[in-house]
């Protein structure tokens, strides 16, 4: 995949997590702390990982990595909240974005 639709596909994700976490804020009904967390750390990498990618870091393979396993992780969090559709959107753009820095890893 080219470097600009990564940089794309890692800020969509950040934005979405992003999103994620102002509507588990307004959640009354029930404790979303491990929803909000994993939104804060994944939107943190993706952008992170973005930046690399466009300063062409010779780190930015270790970022990816990390990338993947918090967008996993985040993913997995979201979809425990099927209620929420920002719980879901961000679930989609989390899964996207880990299949995409899993592809760059085996293109490694």
């Amino acid at each position: 995949m080219e470097k600009e639709k990564m940089i794309d596909v890692l800020q969509f994700c950040a934005a979405q997590c992003t999103h994620c976490y102002d509507a588990c804020k307004l959640e009354k009904e029930m404790d979303m702390s491990d929803c909000m967390m994993n939104d804060q750390d994944c939107a943190d990498l993706c952008r992170l990982s973005a930046q690399l990618l466009e300063r062409k870091s010779d780190n930015v393979d270790i970022l990816l990595k990390l990338c993947l396993v918090m967008c996993e992780r985040c993913a997995t969090e979201c979809e425990k909240h099927p209620h929420m559709e920002a719980c879901k959107k961000c679930a989609e753009a989390c899964r996207k974005c880990a299949s995409m820095c899993h592809d760059y890893e085996l293109a490694q």
